[in-house]
């Protein structure tokens, strides 16, 4: 079905045209998730260089797949602006602003606010109740979104995120999974049109019956995966995937199921929280 819009983001595995990231020029690891708590245990600092050199990759990664790369502005004393998936979710009409429920991301908003408005992309709304973070959303399909409620957004998030999008035609149903898992796109991931990466282990039996009516092909990884990234991939579109070098299984099972696999070197950077979905906003995908 054809919705009226701007074209910019409606569905999650059509070819990706423009995203937007942030360099992490002042990244430290926070406290936040338990990958990252794991890391601060064991007495680790982040080494920028190397995240820096990692971030680069990602960028050249996205542009030789002929992506078009914007960047927003790291800032002093927002060290999780990297992972620029989370401010929101851009649909079909515009951006929906999300709000952070850790307070070391919420100065974050503004910034990539403003950025949205230097690029001309228009604000659907803003989340005012609860908590809701970009990490958790995925199209279904073009009028269907599936929100996580895992430890970032909240029931009232997503019932007032679905408030604004009722307008525009959308359904949106929350999924709940186990806190540790963080985000929906840590767990569960569509890299291709009715194509799945994820961890049965730790989503609803529903979701995954839901999953299966639809006809999903769903590459299965276990629990463990998860505080590994190896679902944390994007969809750029094509019968194309960008991975990380490390994610071996997984890209060797999306290879046999005839998907060609992009892949860069991630080792640092997932040390903070997140891998290549996470590190990614998307701002446009071909009709």
């Amino acid at each position: 079905m054809s919705r009226p819009g701007l074209g910019l983001v409606k569905d999650s595995w059509s070819r990706l045209e423009r995203v937007l990231v942030c360099p992490p020029d002042h990244f430290s690891f926070q406290p936040i998730n338990v990958i990252t708590q794991a890391v601060l245990a064991r007495g680790e600092t982040a080494d920028l260089d190397r995240f820096r050199q990692e971030h680069r990759g990602l960028v050249e990664a996205y542009r030789s797949a002929g992506v078009v790369v914007e960047q927003a502005e790291s800032v002093a004393g927002l060290p999780y602006m990297v992972y620029a998936r989370d401010f929101g979710a851009c649909l079909e009409e515009g951006v929906l602003i999300g709000r952070f429920r850790e307070p070391v991301r919420r100065g974050e908003t503004a910034r990539y606010e403003n950025k949205l408005r230097e690029m001309g992309l228009p604000i659907l709304g803003r989340i005012s109740r609860g908590f809701l973070e970009g990490g958790d959303f995925w199209y279904l399909d073009e009028t269907t979104i599936v929100w996580g409620v895992i430890a970032r957004s909240t029931l009232e998030g997503v019932e007032n995120a679905a408030e604004i999008l009722a307008p525009l035609g959308y359904h949106v149903i929350p999924v709940r999974c186990p806190a540790e898992n963080l985000h929906l796109d840590m767990c569960f991931n569509i890299v291709a049109e009715r194509v799945a990466v994820a961890a049965p282990a730790v989503l609803p039996d529903w979701f995954l019956q839901t999953l299966r009516k639809r006809r999903f092909e769903i590459v299965a990884v276990p629990r463990e995966s998860v505080f590994k990234h190896h679902c944390n991939v994007q969809a750029l579109g094509n019968g194309r995937v960008l991975s990380f070098e490390a994610n071996r299984v997984v890209n060797r099972a999306l290879q046999t199921l005839g998907l060609e696999v992009v892949t860069c070197h991630l080792e640092e950077i997932l040390k903070g929280g997140g891998g290549p979905h996470c590190l990614t906003f998307p701002l446009q995908r071909a009709e």
